[in-house]
């Protein structure tokens, strides 16, 4: 069985600058723990695979195409490829959700994704 610590994970650097986890990972699944402080976002941007969102703590407005809906504890979101999606943490108290990407996108496919971020100062 294996076993895995979220407290035990060092945060990846990403362009979204907020603190992001990878906690699980396999040739067709990517799940990562997200945690968003108040006033912090995580840029629209496009994923050439499935995603899903679930809610651990918190509230926060989650942005997929056209869309916008406000999200709290325990949601789960459902994001199809390649339609931008973002969130945003505009509550006084910490977000943190789940991630699922799938099936796992390929490093290559990860690189397309962080050029479309748009750059920040």
């Amino acid at each position: 069985m294996k076993t895995i610590n979220y407290n035990e994970i060092e945060a990846t650097k990403n362009p979204h600058v907020v603190e992001a986890k990878k906690i699980h990972e396999t040739n067709y699944v990517q799940a990562a723990h997200i945690f968003l402080k108040s006033g912090q976002k995580l840029i629209k941007h496009i994923t050439p695979v499935d995603v899903f969102f679930y809610v651990l703590e918190g509230s926060g407005t989650v942005e997929i195409g056209d869309e916008i809906k406000e999200v709290s504890k325990d949601t789960l979101i459902v994001s199809p490829s390649n339609i931008p999606h973002g969130w945003s943490n505009n509550s006084n108290f910490d977000l943190r959700f789940l991630v699922v990407k799938t099936p796992n996108p390929s490093l290559s496919q990860n690189r397309d994704i962080v050029r479309k971020i748009p750059k920040t100062k």
